[in-house]
């Protein structure tokens, strides 16, 4: 099964950058880049040492449900490409292991996908979590603070 890593679309960052506020109404935070791990959810590499960045409260999800999580992510502040859609582990990827979780298209977690996952082996327990055709799509959350990092989907 071939897979592919999609970052935040470009409509959805420009619009945070233009409102300025997130996912629970609040003002999101602008702070400068001493080059420490801001991983921008968009361009999916991290913020330059001296740029700024964006922390705010992101929900990746288009509906409004129980399964529907939200959790802190960072951005570039500034205009970034949007990253390309790539079977490519995304370089932001760099602790040991990230939670792993198939979702239905309405958006709802498929019990018994969820999983720890070393991070060398995301792309692989991808491609089998695709092999169930009720799977829509996965998301890749952080394993230790539940930061959305990116989502998964069948390759086109």
């Amino acid at each position: 099964m071939d897979i592919e890593f999609l970052p935040l679309p470009g409509s959805v960052v420009a619009q945070i950058r233009d409102s300025g506020i997130d996912a629970y109404g609040n003002p999101v935070e602008r702070h400068r880049s001493d080059g420490g791990g801001y991983p921008c959810r968009h361009c999916l590499t991290e913020t330059p040492p001296g740029h700024d960045y964006l922390i705010l409260a992101h929900r990746p999800f288009e509906t409004r449900n129980p399964y529907a999580e939200t959790g802190p992510i960072f951005l570039c502040a500034d205009d970034c490409p949007t990253a390309e859609p790539s079977a490519r582990l995304p370089a932001i990827l760099r602790a040991d292991s990230y939670l792993v979780r198939g979702y239905s298209a309405g958006e709802r977690i498929l019990y018994g996908t969820g999983k720890l996952v070393p991070t060398a082996g995301i792309a692989a327990y991808a491609a089998r979590l695709f092999e169930n055709p009720d799977i829509a799509f996965a998301d890749v959350r952080s394993a230790s603070n539940n930061c959305f990092q990116c989502r998964i989907r069948r390759a086109s």
